[in-house]
């Protein structure tokens, strides 16, 4: 076990470090720079703000220097926001987009496990029709048109939730839902799939051939062995969410991470840009090892060497 957790470390070190120079180096090619937008700057005051980024020095002098800095996880000083470090946007935007996110997995996933596992169960059925109608419309519709609706509904007709900004509990419920109703429809496809498929496996029959009882085998060997492909799908889902989703952010004047990692494309703010993309790849690097850990647990015949 040990021997496989350093390899993975070091793969999980290798990929940051690819995704690093990938997007350092593609960055650099786009045309134009973060100043190319201002108005009216003088050739020396350009001159000089380019130096202090250290945009006047040649690529892979600046590359060393920023693979120098991110070992002290020193990721720069944002080119767009005045006196404010890449730093501290991630820590301000990121608490927030992880309540909303590990919120909206949870209700994706209790949501969605439980609806994929009584439509599985009741193949043919009333409840089945109904899950695979729901699952068709919330992998469908944009979640930023749930959002609007969410918002007209229940914040504009009934009054029952804020509409937008950020502060208390209230504004949590239609963000939430608007992030997370996408994802149970996926998640309910895939466990619906995932149990009809183990259950017209030889074991299941075995296993009421000896006079289990339908729970036994439902909970026992279905639903176990069925829950492994979400466990896959949660892990990328979670990597992805709790950074931020920039339109459901936008909607509801949510201050996340998400407006940022937008921002910083458009702006060209390119401290920004490598900070956002990496805290995006550790995340989901960690994400990705947490699942193959987990899938020893849920399944005993995965064995980790």
């Amino acid at each position: 076990m040990l021997k496989y957790t350093l390899k993975r470390g070091l793969m999980a070190i290798l990929t940051i470090w690819v995704i690093v120079t990938i997007t350092f180096f593609l960055m650099n090619s786009i045309p134009g720079d973060p100043f190319t937008d201002e108005k009216k700057i003088p050739e020396e005051i350009m001159e000089k703000l380019k130096k202090k980024y250290g945009l006047d020095e040649p690529l892979p002098v600046q590359y060393g220097k920023y693979m120098k800095n991110l070992l002290r996880w020193d990721l720069g000083d944002s080119m767009k926001y005045k006196n404010r470090s890449v730093n501290t946007i991630l820590e301000e935007g990121f608490p927030v987009s992880f309540k909303i996110g590990m919120l909206a997995i949870v209700f994706a996933a209790v949501v969605g496990i439980g609806f994929g596992i009584i439509a599985g169960l009741n193949r043919g059925k009333a409840f089945d029709f109904v899950v695979i109608i729901l699952a068709v419309i919330g992998v469908s519709v944009p979640s930023f048109v749930f959002a609007a609706l969410f918002q007209y509904t229940f914040g504009v007709k009934l009054k029952l939730f804020p509409v937008a900004r950020w502060g208390t509990p209230a504004h949590y419920v239609m963000p939430v839902l608007a992030l997370g109703i996408g994802y149970v429809a996926y998640i309910a496809r895939m466990m619906r799939t995932s149990m009809l498929d183990v259950l017209n496996q030889d074991y299941i029959r075995t296993a009421r051939a000896k006079g289990l009882s339908s729970i036994q085998v439902t909970w026992r060997h279905t639903i176990r062995n069925a829950i492994l492909p979400i466990v896959t799908i949660l892990g990328v889902s979670i990597a992805g969410i709790v950074v931020g989703s920039f339109v459901i952010e936008d909607i509801f004047a949510i201050p996340g991470i998400g407006k940022h990692f937008v921002q910083s494309i458009t702006h060209l703010d390119y401290t920004l840009i490598m900070g956002t993309t990496i805290f995006y790849a550790i995340i989901l690097v960690i994400m990705m090892f947490i699942i193959d850990v987990v899938y020893g647990i849920v399944d005993p015949r995965i064995r980790l060497e």
